[in-house]
């Protein structure tokens, strides 16, 4: 991730609706990296959860932007969307309790009116 540049960036509209589309990509992706079959469905859990977190602040007709950067036994995603007043998800939260299981690093920042959650896995581990 030296020069900082997604392997893969997905956008799609920030309605539920189309959370399936991460979760195949997601899974698609880890399985690229040889992840095991729990890794793999831990991820794609872990991207729905973010994806729950985001959502909600996320504009109407907005998009929801999608990134991951691919590393040897390592993914890491980015989701954020732009919101009209942006606020970090509260860390002692349900939502925020099933990502930090199921991910080796998570973190959520406000850029101005974008909301992003951080998150990745490395093969094998869980936070």
């Amino acid at each position: 991730m030296a020069d900082n540049r997604p392997d893969v960036e997905l956008r799609i509209p920030a309605d539920g609706a189309f959370l399936s589309v991460l979760r195949t990509a997601t899974a698609g992706l880890a399985a690229r990296l040889d992840f095991t079959l729990d890794d793999i469905e831990d991820l794609r859990i872990a991207v729905d959860e973010a994806c729950a977190v985001v959502l909600p602040q996320a504009r109407p007709e907005s998009d929801l932007q999608c990134t991951f950067f691919l590393e040897p036994q390592t993914l890491k995603v980015q989701v954020s969307a732009h919101c009209d007043s942006p606020r970090p998800p509260h860390r002692d939260g349900f939502a925020w309790t099933v990502l930090k299981a199921l991910t080796t690093s998570l973190d959520a920042d406000v850029d101005g009116d974008i909301l992003t959650v951080t998150l990745s896995r490395t093969s094998g581990e869980t936070g």
